[in-house]
């Protein structure tokens, strides 16, 4: 049976960035405490300033800018495109990476995974939209104020940066969007 819950952003927790610095909003995870023993973890971090980013050596990382101008990010020595507000981009936990912020700060959405534990998927859905699913756990998180979730016959209501978290999927499972969000699927390997 299907667990449905939702985060809402007044209540992340707040967390030291594992090379100390700055700081991080968890939004939710799998397992483990502070940095260890997640298979993924969704969080919310602010970037005040360009510098270098934690290393999570085993992980994939997914990042998109919420909030500010937007960055480029040197991962590994080679300079991405610039990556502006929704513009998700992925890379590798293991490789050198560093940020310049293209204006002031900024606030950005990580997923980070473990490849070798989950599949994972990361698309942004707008408007009226409707997807099916048979991922083991579905996060839909709004970047709009209003988003409405319909999962079968029940609706939830979400806020910016709430999140809707869905665990325990064994089926094909519809699920209806009205507004802005950013739709994170994780299948067990």
């Amino acid at each position: 049976m299907s667990q449905v819950k939702v985060l809402r952003a007044k209540d992340y927790p707040r967390m030291p960035w594992k090379n100390g610095g700055g700081s991080t909003e968890e939004i939710t995870r799998d397992a483990g405490t502070g940095l260890d023993g997640f298979g993924w973890r969704l969080s919310i971090a602010d970037i005040g300033e360009s510098g270098g980013f934690s290393m999570f050596a085993g992980y994939e990382r997914i990042i998109t800018v919420l909030q500010g101008d937007g960055m480029t990010l040197s991962v590994d020595g080679q300079i991405t495109r610039s990556l502006l507000p929704l513009d998700p981009f992925a890379f590798s936990g293991e490789s050198q990476v560093s940020c310049t912020l293209l204006g002031g700060p900024i606030r950005d959405f990580n997923l980070i995974y473990a490849p070798q534990r989950y599949n994972a998927r990361l698309q942004r859905l707008d408007g009226e939209q409707r997807f099916f699913t048979s991922a083991g756990t579905v996060l839909v998180f709004s970047v709009t104020d209003e988003l409405e979730v319909k999962v079968g016959n029940s609706a939830s209501h979400l806020g910016r940066h709430d999140c809707l978290q869905l665990d325990g999927n064994t089926g094909l499972l519809e699920v209806s969007i009205n507004g802005s969000c950013c739709v994170i699927e994780l299948i067990t390997r």
